[in-house]
């Protein structure tokens, strides 16, 4: 199974932490705490390694479908008009994750990148729409033959790290992976409204990558 570059540490973290409690109780003579120790850091060395997951993924043939850019549900799809970097009324689909999808993020067309920002903020509950624009949250600008995409991964309330892998000019192909949502819970994709045909709807489950979301028209 292969893990995602960010996962390695926190995957090998608890083995360890377990391995070496178990040794210091084994050698004091602390049998029970000692396996328990070692199963402990067993287990949640595993969940590590299946949350920072991640799989590969082929996208639709059609070059003219954009993909999701996380898994989990699709839990709006609005209208909304966007100023900072597309500055035109735009679709908005924002897809939940929770702690069982893979937290890989993909881009959603083939582009260059335009524009990358980190923005610091508050840590709202993500269902709320505020979360959106006052969370923190990293902006990911792609610019497509055909149209533009803005992908933003904002943080949750808890643990409140999200990380992208890219570089300003760079070109990247759709279904590319872009970065993690290190257990961020929400993404939120921008697209012209003008540009596209919408091909999901609140409730639907979609797959990075690979769930057709909207059509280039």
């Amino acid at each position: 199974m292969r893990i995602a570059r960010d996962g390695w540490v926190l995957v090998a973290g608890p083995l360890a932490a377990g391995a070496a409690c178990g040794l210091i109780g084994y050698r004091e003579g602390w049998l029970a705490p000692a396996a328990w120790c070692a199963g402990l850091g067993a287990v949640g060395s595993l969940f590590m390694a299946y949350f920072f997951r991640d799989p590969e993924r082929t996208p639709p043939a059609d070059p003219g479908l954009l993909v999701a850019g996380a898994d989990g549900l699709v839990r709006a799809v609005e209208d909304i008009r966007e100023e900072k970097y597309l500055k035109a009324d735009c679709v908005r689909i924002s897809i939940f994750l929770s702690p069982f999808d893979v937290h890989v993020n993909r881009s959603p067309l083939s582009g260059v990148v335009r524009d990358l920002a980190y923005t610091p903020g508050r840590h709202l509950l993500t269902l709320r729409n505020a979360a959106s624009e006052f969370n923190e949250h990293s902006s990911i600008l792609i610019e497509g033959d055909r149209t533009r995409c803005l992908v933003r991964q904002i943080v949750g309330p808890v643990v409140r790290r999200v990380v992208y892998w890219l570089r300003l000019e760079q070109r990247i192909g759709r279904a590319e992976r872009i970065g993690m949502m290190k257990f961020g819970s929400r993404l939120d994709m921008y697209v012209p409204r003008a540009d596209v045909r919408v091909l999901v709807k609140k409730g639907d489950r979609v797959y990075a990558g690979v769930t057709p979301v909207a059509a280039v028209v």
